[in-house]
């Protein structure tokens, strides 16, 4: 089976642990002390170490950061008596495979041992097929199926002009990443790209962040600000969730799109714009049109070329190569090296629904790359990442799962980068003023740790 060192200065717990363990099958060693473990280690390379933090020598804490920096390091669970927050904290983050509190229960022990030997084995196996890491673009757009493959075309005709055009789809698919790919790949990808997400600006501001205010305009507006239109220059204005657009300002937008020219708020001077103009929407605006919600003319206006983007259970075989994806970006976001997914994993994140389609996807992947503890992905871990999310239906579920994989994404990026927020907002994708409201939202702070 494995080899075991149990390591305690208490003879009465080393020799229970031998006995118990040697009839799991298991070949167990014992040490004293911390000075006997390292010995013992370099003698006998042990699979699993069952480390007290306390011993008479050094600490046990001392020994777990020797051990990981060993080439072939042991899967370590520490035990103690002592039932601190930091200590345990400390441990975790130090490397320890897992903590387990004295009195020691023989199932909580067996079960320790048990997941890590899986992840042992998986870890070995990893290395052995461990192949150079592929280079990819932060703005790739994975999928080969039928549908994506037309999109590609369709972004490529796209790519050739100035053409209005309305990406569609359920949230979490993937439409801003086409307009970046869009505007990547246009004569004038030098030009800026700008975003306004028309569902997080209220109504009476919406205009100002559109066309821009003169000083004065308003109360507040105690300087002259330019608008979306004007910081996109010769480049892309992207307009996420058009279809949130309120009606009058719809009349206005569509005057601009008529003539290209417009008047900031409260000025006087017309203003001219060559942006190429990409709107997005998770509704139906065909839908709305009909009843009375989003003018027609602007409909039309928008809908000029039209990408329709599938949902991610449209298109399952395509789940394969995009969990691969995420599973590089995570490692080269976050520092991390875990290489692969247990056999398994991808049968079953195809059977998933994701109803929060690909962002979904990617949080779950993120979410198991921090909460490894391997080099592997393991089943085990995905099942316990989905059924938080299959325990509810629809939204609810898929809320609960972004918002859980997103809050331990934030923390970890944060720690990782010592809290510079400006460096942890580019790794993360998003601006300062975003990540500070996350952190508000999920109540971060520099001293709360989110362990695997």
């Amino acid at each position: 089976m494995a080899k075991i060192l149990v390591v305690d200065d208490e003879h009465s717990i080393c020799e229970s642990l031998e006995m118990f363990l040697s009839e799991k099958g298991h070949t167990v060693h014992a040490a004293g002390s911390a000075s006997e473990a390292l010995s013992s280690c370099s003698r006998l390379k042990p699979d699993v170490v069952i480390l007290d933090i306390r011993l008479p020598d050094r600490s046990g804490m001392e020994v777990l950061e020797i051990l990981n920096t060993t080439p072939t390091p042991p899967k370590i669970i520490m035990i103690t008596a002592f039932h601190d927050m930091e200590t345990t904290i400390q441990a975790m983050k130090t490397g320890a495979y897992d903590y387990i509190h004295k009195p020691l229960d023989a199932d909580e022990i067996e079960s320790a041992v048990d997941r890590a030997l899986n992840v042992l084995k998986e870890d070995r196996e990893a290395v052995i097929q461990d192949v150079p890491e592929e280079s990819c673009h932060s703005d790739e757009i994975i999928g080969k199926c039928s549908w994506m493959r037309e999109i590609f075309k369709t972004i490529g005709i796209l790519c050739r002009s100035r053409t209005t055009a309305l990406i569609q789809g359920e949230t979490g698919t993937g439409k801003e990443l086409i307009a970046r790919v869009i505007h990547r790949n246009s004569p004038f990808s030098a030009e800026p790209m700008v975003t306004l997400d028309c569902s997080s600006i209220v109504e009476t501001l919406i205009e100002s962040e559109l066309f821009g205010h003169e000083k004065g305009a308003f109360t507040g507006a105690v300087a002259s600000k330019p608008g979306r239109i004007e910081m996109a220059g010769e480049g892309t204005l992207f307009l996420d969730e058009i279809g949130e657009l309120p009606l009058n300002m719809q009349s206005k937008f569509l005057g601009f799109l008529e003539r290209r020219e417009y008047t900031a708020v409260g000025g006087r001077r017309v203003l001219h714009s060559r942006c190429r103009i990409i709107a997005a929407t998770n509704r139906d605006l065909a839908d709305m049109v009909r009843r009375g919600e989003f003018r027609k003319d602007l409909y039309y206006r928008l809908k000029v070329i039209t990408i329709q983007i599938p949902s991610l259970r449209e298109r399952a075989s395509d789940i394969p190569p995009l969990a691969e994806h995420f599973l590089k970006k995570a490692n080269r976001e976050l520092g991390t090296a875990v290489c692969r997914f247990q056999d398994g994993v991808m049968e079953r994140l195809q059977q998933h629904p994701w109803t929060g389609n690909v962002r979904e996807l990617e949080n779950l992947v993120t979410a198991a790359v921090i909460r490894s503890r391997g080099k592997v992905v393991l089943l085990d871990e995905v099942e316990t990442l989905l059924f938080g999310s299959q325990s509810m239906s629809g939204e609810e579920s898929s809320s609960l799962s972004l918002s859980h994989a997103e809050r331990e994404q934030i923390s970890k990026v944060l720690s990782l980068v010592r809290w510079n927020k400006s460096r942890a907002a580019q790794l993360l994708g998003i601006t300062l003023p975003t990540l500070r409201s996350k952190i508000k939202e999920y109540g971060i702070t520099p001293s709360s740790v989110t362990l695997p």
